[in-house]
């Protein structure tokens, strides 16, 4: 007995060609997309936002991160601008944030100023907390922090008083006007400096942070005098024309 034979089905060419039309259609579109896209101003940079700094000035900022309006908003990472950034010695910490369309917002955090020194040439630098200089283009800045003067520029123990003068609370370092290097055999480090409620202190670098409690204890309780704060602690107050001999060295100092 014969059996029928199955019937057989002709292959769906015409399914497959259409799908695959399909998709070479739907790739060619978002191609197209995408080119229209970044060739668009939506795709660029509109905006760019800096804040949070002292002393570092906004276009160098700006040249550091090397973003502009115009610029491919897609063609940087947050992580690389902030690499570039904390290149600067100034700037401790910097965050980028990219907010589409366009926004690129930058903040920075500088190393906080210390002091602040008068060059040769009269410009006064703001010293940092990690011991650098920047030049400091507002005069106001002075009025809360102490002047280093005769000071050399690559002194290690400037770079060490730049350090602990940081560890010091705002209102204590406010009270110092004026800090010079004073050196001796015994204390390479030594130093003298001049509060603004009229102590001359001569005390050492790595002795300094350790003797500020006796030092507040001396000019919250005892007239004006000189004060020395090394392997013992002294204090003689002024006479009364030292006194007057103090004041006017300091304006000097201070001219």
């Amino acid at each position: 007995m014969k059996q029928p034979m199955p019937v057989l089905r002709e292959p769906q060419r015409k399914l497959r060609s259409s799908r695959k039309l399909k998709i070479i259609l739907l790739l060619l579109f978002i191609v197209v997309l995408s080119v229209l896209f970044f060739n668009s101003s939506i795709s660029e940079v509109s905006t760019v936002t800096i804040d949070g700094e002292r002393f570092v000035p906004k276009d160098a900022i700006s040249k550091t991160a090397g973003v502009s309006t115009g610029d491919a908003f897609f063609g940087f990472t947050e992580r690389s601008i902030e690499r570039k950034l904390l290149a600067n010695p100034a700037i401790e910490q910097a965050e980028v944030t990219k907010k589409f369309p366009g926004d690129v917002h930058i903040h920075i955090q500088e190393f906080p100023a210390v002091g602040y020194e008068l060059t040769p040439q009269g410009q006064m630098t703001a010293i940092l907390s990690n011991g650098i200089g920047i030049t400091a283009t507002k005069g106001e800045f002075v009025v809360d922090k102490p002047l280093l003067s005769g000071w050399k520029s690559n002194d290690p123990v400037k770079l060490a008083l730049s350090k602990v003068l940081a560890a010091i609370p705002v209102q204590q370092l406010s009270d110092i006007s004026e800090i010079r290097p004073d050196p001796s055999k015994a204390y390479p480090d030594r130093i003298r400096l001049y509060t603004r409620t009229r102590f001359e202190v001569i005390t050492a670098v790595s002795v300094f942070a350790d003797k500020l409690e006796t030092l507040n204890a001396v000019t919250e309780t005892q007239p004006p005098g000189k004060v020395t704060m090394l392997l013992a602690d002294t204090y003689e107050p002024y006479e009364p024309d030292s006194t007057e001999n103090l004041e006017t060295t300091e304006k000097e100092s201070t001219q």
